[in-house]
């Protein structure tokens, strides 16, 4: 579950190292996001040796994907997923990645609806 002022771990090679989430999208009074979903998020460290090949600005704003939550989730086949971190990977404004590599693991149930970070992923958990 991510909510307004949660600290997210930024996996992907984009530049950016922290964010906090400042909305969630997908309609009014919407106060929680899972895996697969999309908030708006503020950078706020970026990377040490990537500050001057960055693709994104400290303090920036931009839409971010969530790959991984702490909270578990159920599968369909009566299982539990759930991960170590609460981790995004950071979109563009025509919703592709602008990172080119997202380290770790990504939830299965992006696999469907966001085939591109299913492509650039490291795997599936």
């Amino acid at each position: 579950m991510i909510q307004q002022q949660t600290i997210l771990k930024v996996s992907d090679n984009s530049g950016a190292k922290i964010a906090k989430c400042i909305k969630v999208l997908g309609g009014f009074k919407r106060r929680f996001a899972y895996a697969g979903d999309v908030i708006v998020v503020v950078i706020s460290h970026l990377r040490n040796k990537s500050k001057k090949t960055s693709k994104v600005k400290k303090g920036g704003v931009y839409k971010a994907l969530i790959i991984r939550t702490k909270n578990r989730v159920k599968n369909k086949e009566e299982t539990f997923t759930f991960f170590n971190d609460n981790a995004i990977s950071l979109l563009n404004k025509q919703n592709n990645p602008i990172a080119t590599r997202i380290i770790g693991p990504v939830s299965k149930n992006l696999k469907t609806k966001y085939m591109k970070f299913a492509s650039i992923s490291a795997g599936f958990a």
